[in-house]
């Protein structure tokens, strides 16, 4: 374990981990935007935490990822960290998710811990500054080279329209026509499985979603349009979500979103005794692989698959591989186990593809 890494998990770690994940992401946010800023601190990171051996790059989609890890959405949805991931061996990022129309997200603690589940129970209820803020942000931000960025869109969090199905589909395509009117972002997904928010998974309904696909195909796009995909719904409607897409013309599916089943955890006692937001990291990583297999089993190579859900090792990452993604991203395994986990991943990668 390379010095960095050991001083992260045995001394920074356990003091971040005795202050709230809320205030712990928010100071993070701070930090990273304002080491990104500066050229010295890019290269003091990369020079610990960046990928440096032979070229892992893939092309996907037309899109060139100089590592195939990502940072998922959720961690950044204000578009403020573009500058620094790169230097921690991120190929990429996926921003979000943003919404048209600002979102406060849920009350607070919107993050909590569950250590022994090596799980975040996830509740920010969309929270982001929306997608005019967003745009405005990457326009004035230089972009590093080579460095993918991809925004995820979801609807805005609103309670007084949880059931109305054409305010959501208005609600997409206004973010949807406006990043595309503005060029901004290489590719986009379309995030219909967020659990903890009013409207989060109106859309995972196949009827549904057969009306909102074809509303954002009739806006004029360049860029590859994935899926963001939810995993707690049997295989047949899981199914029946990807024959929409399908369909309608989406390049990939993302595999998938939270774990909205607290008895999956190892200690679901260790759980909040109510429904507070959606499960990440170990209690996803089943789920998440099974679903791949079975998409890639049934479509071949007609999806670009991006699997994410419970990467804490290089070996997470290479069963995500294996079970037939294209790509991988994480959060939690970055927060659990620290910086160097997303260099760890690409240099096993490079191995297993040498």
């Amino acid at each position: 374990m390379r010095m960095m890494d050991v001083l992260y998990r045995h001394a920074l770690k356990p003091i971040l981990f005795k202050i709230s994940p809320d205030a712990v992401h928010s100071a993070f946010l701070f930090f990273g935007e304002t080491a990104g800023r500066l050229a010295p601190t890019r290269k003091l990171f990369a020079y610990f935490y960046d990928y440096h051996g032979p070229s892992i790059s893939k092309t996907v989609d037309g899109i060139k990822y100089r590592t195939p890890v990502l940072l998922s959405a959720g961690f950044d949805a204000d578009g403020r960290l573009t500058q620094i991931l790169p230097s921690l061996a991120f190929g990429g990022e996926e921003i979000g998710s943003t919404t048209a129309h600002p979102c406060a997200g849920n009350p607070l603690p919107r993050m909590t811990r569950l250590i022994r589940n090596k799980s975040l129970v996830v509740y920010k209820g969309l929270r982001n500054r929306g997608v005019n803020a967003l745009i405005a942000k990457l326009k004035s931000t230089s972009r590093v080279s080579g460095f993918v960025i991809g925004i995820s869109i979801a609807r805005t969090n609103v309670q007084s329209s949880s059931s109305d199905a054409e305010a959501g589909i208005a609600d997409y395509v206004e973010s949807f026509k406006k990043l595309n009117a503005a060029g901004i972002g290489d590719y986009y997904t379309i995030n219909i499985s967020c659990p903890n928010s009013f409207t989060g998974e109106t859309f995972i309904e196949p009827a549904l979603l057969a009306e909102l696909l074809p509303r954002l195909r009739e806006i004029p796009c360049e860029k590859p349009v994935y899926l963001k995909m939810p995993i707690n719904v049997p295989w047949e409607q899981f199914s029946a979500l990807l024959e929409i897409a399908d369909k309608n013309g989406i390049e990939g599916v993302i595999i998938g979103n939270l774990n909205k089943n607290y008895s999956d955890l190892a200690h679901p006692e260790d759980a909040p005794k109510e429904f507070r937001g959606g499960l990440s990291g170990e209690p996803t990583f089943k789920l998440s692989n099974e679903l791949i297999k079975k998409t890639r089993a049934t479509y071949g190579k007609r999806f670009t698959i991006i699997g994410t859900g419970g990467v804490f090792t290089p070996e997470d990452a290479m069963a995500k591989f294996t079970a037939g993604a294209d790509l991988v991203q994480l959060v939690s395994g970055m927060v659990f186990n620290g910086p160097g986990l997303m260099k760890e991943i690409c240099d096993q990668y490079a191995i297993v593809n040498s």
